[in-house]
């Protein structure tokens, strides 16, 4: 009995649902004679009928699945263009290329007068640093002159003073040759007054005066 029910609903899966249908038709009008046997058959069709009618119903909508067309990409177009349009951004764009251009011509003039204000800067303290040198020059050749001429003088005054020592020595030895030689012809004065008294045995009287007292 089961492989009767079997071979029936392969038969009944590969009929069309309109075959199915007027199948089920038959089966109702027939079904009102048969026994309860009969009745267990036809429910156990009608049941693999159902779940044969499922399947054919899936494979429709797996395709539907695959067919199912994709959602329309959304192109979000530039804020700008949407907000105030072509123009809008062409302006906005031509203000702020005139913009960078003021802003580049700004810092070109700034860069050139600090060049200049520096190169300026540069040539005082050039000039500055020229005077210095040139006054100082000036001074340490003069005061090398001072010292040179400082110099001289105190070798004219070294022989100088050399020479007047030379002199003073001199006139000293001048005198006292002078006394040397007065003291000798006192001598000899004394000398011969000394032989005189011896000659005529007198005693000089000065001598006699100072033992006197």
């Amino acid at each position: 009995m089961e492989q009767e029910v079997a071979k029936k609903a392969e038969s009944e899966s590969s009929q069309t649902p309109q075959e199915e249908k007027s199948k089920d038709v038959n089966n109702g009008s027939s079904n009102n004679n048969v026994n309860g046997s009969d009745d267990d058959d036809a429910a156990a069709a009608a049941k693999e009928e159902d779940v044969a009618a499922d399947e054919k119903g899936a494979i429709p909508v797996a395709e539907d699945k695959k067919k199912a067309p994709s959602a329309p990409k959304v192109a979000f177009a530039d804020p700008i263009e949407n907000s105030s349009g072509p123009m809008f951004d062409r302006d906005a764009v031509l203000a702020r290329v005139v913009t960078e251009k003021r802003l580049a011509l700004i810092k070109a003039w700034e860069e050139s007068e600090k060049s200049k204000a520096e190169n300026k800067a540069y040539k005082k303290l050039s000039a500055v640093e020229a005077w210095e040198n040139s006054k100082k020059a000036t001074v340490e050749a003069k005061l090398k002159k001072i010292e040179e001429n400082l110099e001289k003088k105190k070798a004219e005054y070294a022989e100088r003073m050399k020479n007047k020592i030379a002199d003073l020595h001199k006139a000293a030895q001048e005198k006292r040759a002078t006394v040397e030689a007065k003291k000798g012809e006192d001598f000899i004065k004394i000398e011969e007054e000394a032989a005189k008294f011896r000659a005529k045995g007198h005693v000089p009287k000065k001598f006699f005066g100072c033992f006197s007292s």
